[in-house]
């Protein structure tokens, strides 16, 4: 019989998302390089690490360093994707700052669906190809402005070409 698949909390989520990162970046984990991205304690990586090793996501040893296993990395990589897309959506067609735009996919990197992810993607790919695609948040009024005139909503109802 075949297992179904791994569930991981989100917590678990951005442990594996971090070991990721810095063995993208490092070539391999340790608990201390792990506890400085998150912000948190050592004892709480340990906790995490020993349950990702018992869902077979992480190569885990005290004092060893870490490593993704297949599954692992699998998982790593969409919760990546999930991340990035949603970072990408905030920033490129809702216009908030990196910073805010980060943090918000943080949240909602773990709440969203593969199918809305893909449609998101989908609304990007039109957004970014569509001639109003120079439509920007306009932080001082609280409204999105549009290439020609400042008001989109006009232009788009009038069909205005540039």
């Amino acid at each position: 019989m075949k297992a179904g698949p791994i569930t991981v909390s989100a917590s678990l989520e951005d442990y594996l998302e971090a070991i990721y990162h810095i063995v993208a970046a490092k070539g391999a984990a340790r608990a201390k390089d792990i506890a400085q991205a998150l912000d948190v304690k050592n004892a709480s990586v340990t906790q995490a690490l020993r349950s990702l090793a018992e869902k077979k996501l992480v190569n885990y040893a005290p004092y060893e360093v870490i490593t993704l296993t297949e599954a692992g990395e699998v998982i790593a990589r969409d919760v990546v994707r999930r991340h990035q897309t949603l970072e990408r959506f905030l920033t490129q067609v809702l216009g908030l700052p990196k910073d805010e735009a980060d943090e918000g996919a943080c949240r909602l990197e773990h709440a969203i669906s593969k199918p809305i992810l893909e449609r998101l993607l989908k609304f990007m790919e039109y957004f970014q190809a569509c001639p109003m695609s120079d439509i920007r948040w306009d932080d001082e009024a609280g409204v999105f402005r549009g290439p020609k005139d400042g008001h989109p909503q006009e232009s788009m109802q009038r069909g205005e070409e540039e």
